[in-house]
């Protein structure tokens, strides 16, 4: 059976909100084109390590030698989105892994996200020095995928919107 893509090139928002009270809220990865809106439930921890990983995916493009590509170090404010969710919000899927890339050929950060019900393979694990493992995957051809391919600017904004989000919750360790 064919996978059922939900995909986004350049779409007109991405965005990683909330819905609840802090200690019961519910994370979504949501991205808009046109009318039509696509949203992928989240754990809190996904979106802080997404956040995160994009923001190093942003600086690793930076530094390449003769770049030809220009990452802003920060998210130009006109790109910033502090809006709600668009609703309803109705998943997709609940993310079970998620992938994360650059194409070169349109100065793109792509972000995928898979069902947490399809079989994840790992295949290799490496600990980084800060003690953080991260894992290589094999995902056999999934039944959905979620994937967004957004400008380097678009980018920086959503990494630091999910901070913001993430961080607007309860403090760590509080239960």
């Amino acid at each position: 059976m064919p996978t059922i893509v939900h995909g986004f090139d350049w779409p007109d928002r991405i965005v990683v909100g909330t819905i609840g009270r802090p200690g019961e809220r519910a994370f979504y990865l949501q991205a808009r084109d046109g009318r039509r809106v696509t949203s992928v439930a989240l754990e809190k921890e996904q979106s802080a390590v997404l956040a995160d990983k994009v923001a190093e995916l942003l600086d690793e493009v930076a530094t390449v030698d003769d770049n030809r590509f220009s990452v802003p170090e920060t998210a130009p404010k006109e790109l910033f989105d502090g809006d709600p969710l668009d609703q309803p919000v109705e998943p997709e899927f609940r993310a079970g892994a998620l992938s994360l890339g650059f194409d070169p050929a349109t100065a793109q950060v792509v972000i995928e996200a898979y069902p947490i019900d399809d079989e994840v393979e790992i295949v290799a694990e490496e600990t980084g020095e800060d003690g953080e493992v991260e894992a290589v995957v094999e995902i056999p051809e999934p039944a959905e995928l979620f994937q967004v391919k957004i400008p380097v600017g678009t980018a920086r904004a959503f990494v630091e919107r999910t901070r913001e989000v993430v961080a607007a919750g309860r403090p760590p360790g509080v239960a």
